[in-house]
C-alpha cells in the first residue's frame, strides 16, 4: 500500500475560468465540479478536497459562478503542486508539463470525463474544426465517467487512454437552481403552475453537438399541433441563433406549420430556471447517447412536464422512445391532458428521484470511495508525456 493511501487525500477537481463574463448555466460541468467536491469532502478518506481554477495567478470568480459564499475553498495551479495529493481534471484539462512536474513529486491525476469525447472528436475531425481530442497517453491513473457515456465511450476511453474507466454515479442538487430562482418575481417563482389550456413548449438543447439537439423535439412538437392546435401558445426553440441564420435549417423550418401559423420562435439561451418560471409550461427534450442532463432533474425538480427519450429517469416525466417524433406528440398530448390532476403524484416520484443524485446519498458515496480507493492504492501511473 501506498504512502499516499495510509492517510486521508488532499484532492483537487479542475474547473476552467476564463477573463470576462462567465456564468454558472453555461454548461453542467461547471456544476458538476461543485456536486463532486462536495461529495469528496463527506469521504472519510478525504481530508480536505477543492477547486483547482486552472491558472497561475489569482483570477477573480465571476458573480454569474454563483461560488461567492457557497463554503468551497478555490486554489490555483501553484497552491495545487505543493498542497495535493491528485488532481481530478474535470472542469479543465491541465498543461502536460505541469502535470509530469505534478508526478514527479508524487502526485496523481484522474481524468473525469463528463462528455461524449466519442462523438465530439469525430465530429471535429470530419468537419475539420479545432481538434478537441482528449485521449491522449499521459500516465492517467483512472478514467471516470457516468452511466450516459458508457455504450459509446468506455472503449475509446480505455484504448486509447490505457487506464482503468470506472463509470460513476451522476450527481445534482438544486443548491444553484434555488440561488438562481431567488430572484425571480415573487408571483412568477420557480415551479409549474397548473391551470393553462395552451402550453407553452420549450425546446432548450444546447444545439453544440449532435447528442443534444433541437430537431426531434421540434418535430414532436409540430406532430402534436398538427392534432391539437388549440393546446399550443408557442414552442420556443432555445439556443437557436446559429440554427436560425442556416439555409437549411431555416427551409426545414418553413415547411412546419408552427413557423407558418407564427407559433414558433427560435430564441438565444436562458438559464433553465428563468426560461422554465418565465416562459414555459413543459419541456420537450430529446438526446443521442446522452441521457443524463441538469435540464431534465431542473424541469422535474420544478414539477414540470418533462416529454423526453432518456432511459435514465426511472419512470418520471413522460417518455417515448429514441427518434419516434409521433411517440413523442403522444407524450405531450399525455402531458397535456393528464398533468395538472396527476400534479401531486408528480412531483413526489420526481423528488424521490432527485434525492438519488445527491451527494449524500449512500450509494454515490460508496461508488465515488470505492474508485478513489481504487487510485490511491494502485501503483502511481508513468509520469505525463
Amino acid at each position: 500500500m501506498s504512502d499516499a493511501s495510509r492517510r486521508p487525500a488532499r484532492i483537487g477537481v479542475t474547473l476552467a475560468l476564463r477573463d470576462g463574463a462567465q456564468s454558472i448555466w453555461e454548461n453542467g460541468a461547471f456544476q458538476n465540479v461543485v456536486f463532486l467536491v462536495r461529495l469528496l469532502r463527506r469521504l472519510p478518506q478525504v481530508a480536505r478536497a477543492v477547486i483547482v481554477i486552472a491558472r497561475d495567478t489569482p483570477v477573480r470568480i465571476p458573480d454569474a459562478m454563483l461560488l461567492a459564499g457557497a463554503d468551497l475553498e478555490i486554489v490555483n495551479l501553484p497552491q495545487a503542486m505543493h498542497d495535493l495529493d491528485l488532481v481530478i481534471e474535470m472542469g479543465a484539462q491541465l498543461d502536460p508539463q505541469w502535470l509530469r512536474a505534478f508526478q514527479l513529486r508524487g502526485g496523481r491525476n484522474v481524468w473525469m470525463r463528463v462528455g461524449n469525447d466519442h462523438v465530439i472528436d469525430v465530429e471535429r475531425a470530419l468537419f475539420d474544426l479545432p481538434a478537441a481530442s482528449l485521449c491522449m497517453r499521459r500516465g492517467v491513473s483512472a478514467v471516470w465517467t457516468l452511466q450516459e457515456y458508457e455504450h459509446s465511450c468506455h472503449d475509446y476511453f480505455a484504448l486509447t487512454v490505457r487506464a482503468p474507466v470506472r463509470v460513476l454515479p451522476h450527481l445534482w442538487t438544486p443548491e444553484f437552481l434555488e440561488r438562481g430562482s431567488a430572484g425571480l418575481p415573487a408571483q412568477q417563482g420557480f415551479g409549474y403552475r397548473p391551470g393553462r389550456r395552451r402550453w407553452r413548449l420549450l425546446v432548450a438543447e444546447p444545439n453544440l453537438c449532435m447528442v443534444k439537439t433541437s430537431l426531434v423535439p421540434l418535430l414532436a412538437a409540430e406532430a402534436h399541433y398538427r392534432s391539437h392546435p388549440k393546446s399550443v401558445e408557442i414552442v420556443r426553440v432555445m439556443n437557436s441563433d446559429k440554427l436560425r441564420h442556416h439555409a437549411g435549417f431555416v427551409q426545414m423550418a418553413q415547411t412546419l406549420d408552427l413557423v407558418r401559423h407564427d407559433a414558433a420562435s427560435f430564441d438565444d439561451r436562458l438559464p433553465m430556471f428563468e426560461l422554465l418560471a418565465l416562459h414555459g409550461d413543459a419541456l420537450v427534450s430529446h438526446h443521442w447517447e446522452n441521457g443524463q442532463n441538469y435540464l431534465h432533474y431542473e424541469a422535474l425538480y420544478g414539477a414540470y412536464p418533462l416529454i423526453h427519450n432518456s432511459g435514465f429517469l426511472r419512470g418520471n416525466g413522460y417518455a417515448y422512445p429514441g427518434f419516434d417524433c409521433d411517440a413523442a406528440a403522444a407524450a405531450i398530448e399525455r402531458a397535456w391532458r393528464e398533468h395538472d390532476r396527476g400534479l401531486d403524484a408528480y412531483r413526489a416520484s420526481a423528488h424521490a428521484f432527485l434525492k438519488t443524485l445527491g451527494i449524500d446519498h449512500e450509494p454515490n458515496l460508496a461508488a465515488y470511495a470505492h474508485a478513489l480507493r481504487e487510485v490511491l492504492e494502485a501503483p502511481p501511473a508513468g509520469c505525463a508525456a
